[in-house]
């Protein structure tokens, strides 16, 4: 199973963005919890979590910073 692409996180709107933020670490959560259990089957999960999350809160940092920042001027 191939890792999420970045790509598809970028074309989320904002509130689907938040949405997916939310079910991550609610997803994280569980495999935790599967974890400490000793129900957890498939381990390389936690990785493909922990790296959308990643991408995730990447966009929703970029799209913060870039709508409080003024507009540059062209020279």
């Amino acid at each position: 199973m191939a890792l999420p692409k970045i790509s598809e996180a970028r074309e989320l709107s904002d509130e689907k963005l938040a949405q997916e933020i939310i079910a991550t670490k609610k997803q994280l959560f569980q495999l935790r919890l599967q974890k400490a259990t000793r129900q957890l089957d498939k381990p390389h999960q936690f990785r493909h979590a922990r790296h959308r999350l990643a991408q995730l809160l990447t966009v929703e940092g970029e799209r913060k910073r870039a709508a409080t920042q003024p507009p540059q001027e062209e020279k």
